[in-house]
């Protein structure tokens, strides 16, 4: 009776213990309740030794993962405004996406949650056919930006713009601009930046793809995308949500071509706490910093990227210039050739025009060589050298021609007629 008794109690038990986990079962959608390593599908429960890590969050809180079926319009070109205050970090412009599509989000100098930390911008990436949207975040080291140049520092692999010296910020004034009558601590290194550009004359704004800028994380960038970060300050998220609220700042509105592309005015500072055990990187001097270069990894990795990104924007161009060039050889030889053919001929006809035509044509005036050389064969005819006394000639012409011919044959004739009649009448009367 006692072993009947513990029996029913257990299966009674088992019973309470269906029903309960069947009514919590019913109030969960069907794939989101997870307890331990089991996850109810709706049916039943499944085991799962990793569970999967929650979608990445954009920086205006909403809990999915943003993408877009349309690649994000280029990058603008503008200037950075200059820093108004010391241990400001600039966080570039960028593309976002709301309900009407991309918007421009200006570019804004924003003071760091804590010392050290350094901002990673967002960027969108181009996977399984869409184009996904990465937060941008705070970080003791920069992360991968998706190798976009966006300029101000941020020139596809790391950040050229300045670091961390000691408990302040050292810019490099050679890419970045700041109001030199507040802000001191600078330096100049163009070395750091060469070596950190990635080409992008298209100014592409997406990672991947045929058409995005090929760049795949570095050793240094993998390290920092699962070091601790600070999601963007809530001063960050309001200067988003301002720009989704402008319909000026949509690319169907704008063209892709923003109004307001950079934020003079600084954000409001907000601070966080830093990373368990990280401490920014001991003071050193000026000169040290504008020696400074990127490590041989990041360096290899730009000329990859860039190498990819010019093959992709340049491979139109080796078409059209190749087939102008041989048709352009081939087009300028037979014309050469037949203008300098029929120069010559012309030039051995007539050696005795030689110097007028030499002449004229500097003159540029080839009409007149030709009535010059008609009249020429007038003085051809060679009488000229076989009478040596040119007198003779215009002498008898003139003098025989109108006056000897007509005299001699008019007077003749009425004198002979008219004395014989005179005298016959004369002789008559008498």
């Amino acid at each position: 009776m006692k072993s009947f008794r513990s029996v029913r109690w257990l299966l009674l038990a088992f019973m309470v213990f269906a029903v309960v986990a069947q009514q919590r079962a019913s109030a969960q959608a069907p794939g989101t309740l997870r307890t331990g390593t089991f996850v109810w599908d709706g049916a039943r429960w499944m085991p799962v030794e990793n569970p999967a890590p929650p979608p990445e969050a954009v920086p205006d809180g909403d809990d999915e993962m943003v993408t877009a079926d349309t690649p994000p319009p280029p990058m603008p070109d503008y200037e950075q405004p200059p820093c108004p205050e010391p241990n400001l970090m600039w966080t570039p412009g960028n593309w976002h996406w709301g309900p009407g599509g991309y918007f421009w989000v200006p570019g804004a100098w924003v003071p760091a949650p804590y010392v050290g930390a350094l901002w990673t911008p967002p960027y969108w990436g181009f996977v399984g056919g869409h184009y996904g949207f990465h937060t941008g975040y705070w970080g003791p080291h920069i992360g991968f930006y998706g190798g976009i140049n966006f300029g101000g520092g941020y020139m596809g692999v790391g950040f050229a713009g300045g670091t961390w010296n000691g408990g302040v910020f050292a810019y490099n004034t050679a890419v970045v601009h700041v109001n030199v009558n507040v802000v001191t601590n600078v330096y100049v290194n163009r070395t750091i930046v060469e070596q950190t550009t990635i080409v992008n004359t298209n100014h592409v704004a997406f990672n991947g793809g045929p058409n995005g800028i090929q760049h795949a994380p570095t050793a240094d960038e993998q390290v920092a995308l699962h070091e601790t970060h600070t999601k963007p300050t809530s001063f960050q998220q309001q200067h988003i949500a301002a720009a989704k609220s402008n319909p000026t700042s949509f690319a169907k509105n704008n063209g892709g071509r923003p109004t307001t592309l950079a934020e003079t005015k600084p954000l409001a500072a907000e601070q966080h706490p830093a990373p368990a055990g990280f401490k920014p990187p001991p003071a050193k001097p000026a000169s040290e910093l504008a020696k400074a270069q990127a490590p041989p990894a990041t360096v290899a990795a730009v000329k990859t990227a860039s190498v990819k990104t010019a093959a992709v924007a340049k491979a139109p161009v080796p078409a059209p210039k190749a087939a102008p060039e041989p048709a352009g050889k081939g087009a300028s030889m037979p014309p050469a050739k037949t203008a300098m053919e029929p120069a010559h001929p012309a030039t051995a006809e007539k050696p005795a025009g030689m110097p007028p035509v030499k002449s004229t044509p500097p003159v540029t005036k080839p009409e007149t060589a030709a009535p010059e050389l008609k009249p020429a064969p007038k003085p051809a005819v060679t009488a000229e050298p076989k009478a040596t006394s040119p007198a003779m000639k215009p002498a008898p012409k003139p003098a025989v021609a109108p006056a000897p011919k007509v005299e001699p044959k008019t007077p003749p004739k009425p004198a002979p007629k008219a004395e014989p009649k005179d005298k016959k009448e004369k002789d008559k009367k008498e």
